[in-house]
This record gives C-alpha cells, structure tokens and sequence, in this order.
C-alpha cells in the first residue's frame, strides 16, 4: 500500500513542443521582444544615471572652484587651520570628482553597449518576422500543393479503379465468350 502511494506520486511532465512551426517563430520573437524591452529599459536607466553623474561632476567642479577661492582667501589671511579644513575638504571633493568621472565614463560606455544590443535584438525581431511571413507562405502554398497532390492520387486511384473494372468486365466477356463457344461447340 505504501508503494503504492509512492508509485501515484505525480512526476513533472515536460512542457510539450507545438507542432505548429509558427508558433516556434512568434516565441522566439516574443521573447526576443521581451528581451529588447528590458535592455532599452536598463540603457534609459543609465542615461538617467548619467544625468545624474553629469550634474553631480558639475556641482563638485563649482565646489572645487569655491575651496580654491576660500583658500586663497585663507591663505592672505594666514589662517593656517582653516586652510588645512579647505585642504582636506578639496581632496576629498577630487576624490569625489574623480569617482563620478569613472563612474560616468563606465555608464557612458555601457549605455552604448546596452543601445547597440537592443539595436541588435530589433534587427533581429525584425529579420525573424520576415521568415517568419516567409515561412507562413511556404506553408500556406506547400498545404496547397499537398492538397492539389492528394487529389491528384485520388483521381489517380479513381482511374486505376475504372481501369481494374474494365479489366473486371473484359474478363466477363471473354469468360462468357468460353463459355458461348463452349456451348456452341
């Protein structure tokens, strides 16, 4: 009973194929479109963020602009305490700086990459859907040529059967004729 049980047990099932030949190219499209929605979807996302890094790049280069004239004005001064504050503080904003241009060269570049495979998987789409129509009317015309074919072998049939009457009805003549000569005889 317990084997029994076991042997009950539901094993997934493979998802079947479609016979449907056209039906493989709309899935391979379909997911090709789906594909290229979500590139051109992260390649907005980085031009976003490239905005992003552009006014930021902006705001550090007007910062930087700032420390450089309070530390000329430090130093006229001699104010030595606030001139080290100002040192410290234009260092980091370079540092600052210089990781916003790295990381606006990197989206810059990747937002390239990403526009070039979504032009890419358009180009693609749109190649797949000119087989695709290709191949519908191929089908369409091979169904018609196989129509046409399977009525030819019909009539062909049709013809063979008169053909094996006729044949059927000249051995009935001769057979009677034997049989007329028989008698006669």
């Amino acid at each position: 009973m317990l084997f029994d049980w076991l042997r009950r047990k539901k094993t997934p099932k493979k998802p079947q194929r479609s016979t449907d030949p056209l039906a493989a190219f709309d899935q391979l499209i379909e997911d090709l479109e789906r594909q290229a929605a979500e590139v051109r979807k992260s390649a907005a996302t980085l031009l976003a963020l490239k905005g992003d890094l552009t006014r930021s790049q902006e705001r550090y280069v007007k910062r930087l602009e700032d420390i450089s004239q309070r530390r000329a004005v430090a130093d006229e001064q001699g104010d030595t305490k606030i001139a080290q504050a100002l040192e410290r503080d234009r260092a980091q904003t370079e540092s600052l700086l210089n990781t916003t241009r790295e990381s606006l060269n990197r989206a810059e570049q990747d937002g390239k990459l990403l526009l070039e495979a979504a032009a890419e998987l358009g180009d693609r789409v749109a190649e797949l859907r000119t087989e695709r129509e290709s191949a519908s009317a191929r089908l369409a015309v091979g169904g018609l040529v196989s129509t046409a074919l399977r009525e030819q072998v019909e009539r062909f049939e049709k013809v063979l059967a008169v053909d094996a009457a006729r044949d059927e009805i000249e051995r009935a003549h001769a057979l009677a004729d034997i049989y007329r000569e028989e008698r006669g005889a």
